[in-house]
């Protein structure tokens, strides 16, 4: 039986969201999700850039500027970079290897909503008794000692939301491996599927270490655990090298899928094909295999001894190699090309000096004695600002222009584009270029105040200035995006230059992807379409019944019991809140209750029939093609 038809209404709508499990609409949820806590946090950087805008300021206090740090860190990098490049990963990844959806849609909606009620736990924070305040990294010397439960809110929250993403990276490294359509070998599949795929295996590999540390810090907060408590036989280090065994991978789970969204947009608006595409895919595995080798350069200052601090100096030079590799793939793509100065082309232009500025002073931070000067001065806090930003942030707002069509079969406009990128471009650089000089000039990082006369004075207020420029960028992005609502459908391949199956399907995309199986005969299957002058792709089979998974509130369900059990564990019951064991009974009883209804439901989902499949696209795009 299908269960195609037309719902209509605000309820109908917002049900079909929570209980979708099509990838299409997870990504637009994990697009929305990461832009609400984008901009939380940006808000959270500006509030704490007007603080430091003058000397001896006051505007908020020593506490609460803990508190703007902490969670604008934690914010940023868990919450609305992973969020967002999720959503990019959601949406391209199937459609650039000829999928109908992932491998697991079931865990896929179940990923985004353990991310989100974990994100919104964690927020709460600020509403009930104040938020962590340790810093992003909440070191266990710090964390073990702040008062009330902002840091269980820390620990509870990014528990239940690295969950989801572990679950996610789980779901996208077996939808690579054995959903690709006929013809699509490793070596044909784009630079973006292969990016998610190592960023997928960093996850795999770099979460399990946070949810030991997390767990250890829960038991030493909660129960007296001692795992890091110095006086009681514990080591505060090892919480060091739990965090940075999964916070350096972290960033190049982040960082790779910008590099895949890149290598997309540099071809296609350079019209030729992307140069040393084998070595690009070298560089990425590379890059993943030597990310965990890495990661006790952030704590050169902690005394692991000479010989530590001198293997992971050479490990943090050698991963230079396969990053630079890329940014010379990406300007000899450039070279020679016929180049359209596009929105995203812009920021594609943009980003390779600010990523390599970033990177060079990446490989000065592996020189173990000059590491001594610049650590926790703000010379560290421009360095991963260049990468974070420079690299990530461009790569998600040029994308966003790039693949919008694919979204919701919308462009946005070109002209406000280029201003978005002028404004938000200049404003980064003015932030963050003259935090190097204060770090050299001696301004520890992490301070929420400094007397006058130290020099400081003038570069803290260019970099405010510059901050504000980058949030006028950020709202005018935002304003493109609404604007868009308004705007023609774009239709298939609407830049004109697409390459890759997700531009070759017409537009709106069914919610079974493809009517057929594609067949790919090269690497830029779209592109060799068109060079032979075909309309469509060349299909490996002939039209059928296509199987679809059925919607399902589970997944939903088992979120809420963990979002409501985690405040039940967030106090204590032999104290003044005796209910909260209540609370953590009857969260985990929804959670396991749902499981239980999960396991023992037979949800085979649904067939739609040929005669179903002509209706429907008779429906979207009219007789004989795109209405």
């Amino acid at each position: 039986m299908s269960s195609y038809t037309q719902k209509k209404g605000f309820g109908a709508t917002v049900w079909d969201y929570i209980t979708t499990v099509d990838h299409k609409k997870l990504a637009v949820m994990y697009l929305l999700a990461g832009t609400l806590f984008f901009a939380i946090a940006g808000f959270e950087a500006l509030l704490m850039r007007i603080q430091l805008m003058k000397p001896n300021n006051d505007f908020v206090s020593a506490g609460f500027f803990n508190e703007l740090l902490t969670m604008h860190g934690t914010t940023m990098l868990f919450l609305a970079a992973t969020p967002l490049l999720f959503a990019f990963m959601n949406m391209l990844v199937p459609l650039q290897i000829g999928a109908r959806d992932v491998a697991f849609p079931f865990l896929n909606s179940l990923g985004f909503w353990l991310f989100f009620l974990g994100a919104v736990f964690l927020h709460l924070s600020f509403f009930m008794g104040g938020a962590p305040d340790a810093g992003w990294t909440s070191y266990a010397s710090l964390s073990l000692y702040s008062p009330g439960h902002g840091i269980d809110f820390y620990v509870l929250g990014l528990q239940i939301s690295g969950a989801g993403t572990l679950i996610s990276g789980l779901n996208f490294i077996v939808t690579i491996i054995t959903m690709r359509a006929p013809g699509m070998t490793f070596m044909r599949m784009p630079l973006f599927t292969w990016t998610a795929l190592v960023s997928s295996a960093l996850i795999l590999f770099a979460f399990p270490p946070l949810t030991i540390g997390l767990l250890m810090m829960l038991f030493d907060r909660m129960f007296g655990g001692n795992f890091f408590d110095h006086t009681m036989g514990g080591n505060t280090v090892i919480w060091e090298h739990l965090f940075w065994i999964f916070g350096h991978p972290e960033v190049y789970i982040l960082v790779l899928p910008a590099f895949g969204l890149f290598s997309e947009i540099i071809p296609a608006f350079s019209r030729k094909r992307l140069f040393g595409y084998s070595s690009m895919v070298f560089a990425t595995i590379l890059i993943g295999f030597l990310g965990f080798m890495v990661w006790a350069h952030h704590m050169f200052t902690v005394g692991l001894g000479p010989t530590a601090n001198a293997i992971f100096a050479v490990a943090t030079m050698a991963i230079a190699v396969p990053t630079g590799m890329k940014v010379f793939n990406w300007i000899l793509t450039i070279w020679g090309g016929s180049i359209k100065v596009t929105t995203p082309m812009l920021y594609a232009l943009g980003f390779i000096p600010s990523f390599v500025a970033g990177g060079v002073t990446g490989v000065m931070q592996a020189s173990a004695p000059l590491d001594y000067q610049l650590h926790d001065s703000y010379f560290i806090v421009a360095h991963f600002h260049y990468v974070i930003v420079g690299g990530i942030v461009t790569a998600l707002f040029g994308s966003a222009h790039f693949y919008w069509p694919i979204f919701f079969n919308r462009m946005l406009n070109e002209t406000l584009g280029k201003i978005t990128f002028w404004v938000f471009f200049i404003g980064f650089h003015l932030t963050f270029f003259v935090q190097h000089f204060l770090g050299l000039m001696g301004m520890p990082r992490r301070v929420f105040t400094y007397m006058e006369g130290q020099g400081w004075d003038q570069f803290n207020y260019i970099s405010t200035i510059g901050a504000l420029m980058m949030g006028v960028g950020v709202i005018l992005m935002v304003i493109n995006c609404l604007m868009s609502i308004k705007g023609k459908p774009a239709g298939r391949d609407p830049w004109g230059d697409g390459r890759t199956l997700e531009w070759s399907i017409p537009q709106p995309i069914p919610f079974y992807n493809f009517r057929q199986t594609p067949l790919v005969r090269g690497l830029d299957p779209w592109w060799i379409e068109k060079q032979e002058g075909n309309k469509e792709v060349t299909f490996a089979e002939p039209i059928g019944d296509i199987h679809m998974p059925n919607n399902s509130a589970i997944p939903f369900v088992i979120s809420l019991g963990m979002f409501i059990a985690a405040f039940g564990a967030l106090y204590n019951p032999d104290a003044d809140k005796p209910w909260s064991i209540y609370v953590l009974i009857i969260g985990l009883a929804i959670t396991f209750g749902a499981m239980i209804v999960r396991s023992v439901k037979d949800d085979h989902g649904f067939h739609l029939h040929k005669e179903e499949i002509l209706e429907i696209e008779e429906h979207l795009y009219g007789k004989g093609g795109n209405k």
